[in-house]
Parts: C-alpha cells; structure tokens; sequence
C-alpha cells in the first residue's frame, strides 16, 4: 500500500470507531426509555384498581357487607401498594389496612370511614 492509501485507512479506520464508541451507549439509553414508560403505565392501571375496589369497599360498607368490603379493602391495598411512590397512596394504604382490621372487627361504619378516606387520597395521585 502506499503512504496516501495508508493515510486513507487510518483516517477511515478512526472514523469508524469514532462512530462506534459514541453511537452505542445511546443506544442503550433510548431503548430504557420504552421500558420505564410501560412501568409507569403499569403503576397508573394499579392506581385506578386501587380506586375501584375502594370504592367497592365503600359501596358495601354503606349496605353492611363487612365480608366484601374486607375482600375489596384487600384488593385494592394489594393494588395500591403496586401503585407507586406517592405521599397519597401512603395514606390510602394506612387506611385501608385500618379499613381492613376494622371490617374483620365488624365494624362497617369505622372501616367506610376509613375507606373513604382511601377513595379521596387515590382519586389524588396523579
């Protein structure tokens, strides 16, 4: 080969890892971006499953129904507790376990209490 040749692979060579070693961490980088994403779509549908059975729970604690509305406090703690960090589900989960310990007590009335409160502090995390 001769000088210009060898000038000419070089430079090329450079130029190819340079394109390389910059073009491969982005990669990798962009492509998390799609993963968190669907994390966060997760953590949003278990808020709203949250809501729901909290609802629920409150909807049978009004009737009297202290079995299903433990069966609903329950789910939707579970829910909740996939939900996130968020100051608001940390006070929904608190009253719902207390919703909970208060329906296996038989005591509908403190646990809708307690599950309303659920309800206002779901419906508030974004």
């Amino acid at each position: 080969m001769t000088r210009s040749n060898t000038r000419i692979a070089l430079a090329l060579t450079g130029v190819l890892a340079t394109l390389l070693t910059t073009g491969m961490p982005l990669q990798s980088a962009f492509g998390e971006g799609g993963a968190r994403r669907d994390v966060v779509r997760q953590e949003q549908q278990n808020v709203k499953d949250a809501l729901m059975h909290a609802t629920e729970t409150v909807e049978h604690g009004k009737q009297g129904h202290v079995e299903k509305l433990v069966t609903h406090a329950e789910a939707s703690l579970q829910h909740a507790m996939k939900g996130g960090i968020d100051p608001h589900a940390a006070e929904a989960m608190t009253n719902l376990k207390a919703a909970i310990e208060h329906g296996k007590a038989g005591h509908a009335d403190v646990a809708t209490k307690h599950a309303e409160t659920a309800v206002t502090h779901l419906s508030q995390i974004k």
